[in-house]
């Protein structure tokens, strides 16, 4: 399952992510925001427009604003 699609205030631990399918500068700054296979992450809250974005994720301790289309990039599997 992709993150942008796991329910809201659902855990779940990043198995893969899909680094082709960012560009350079968005992969860098997933990197540093911790996003890892292994990683416990949770759906906090959608943005309210079309594509809802953002998409606000807790990041082990941290809330991150990610869009949808990057958390599309990263694969979950339940905790």
């Amino acid at each position: 399952m992709q993150l942008d699609q796991l329910p809201l205030n659902s855990t779940a631990r990043i198995s893969r992510v899909d680094w082709a399918r960012l560009g350079e500068t968005e992969a860098h700054r997933l990197r540093c925001l911790g996003f890892d296979p292994g990683v416990e992450v949770e759906p906090l809250h959608r943005g309210w427009f079309l594509f809802r974005d953002p998409l606000a994720v807790r990041v082990g301790r941290m809330t991150v604003a990610i869009r949808a289309l990057h958390a599309a990039a990263v694969e979950v599997e339940p905790a």
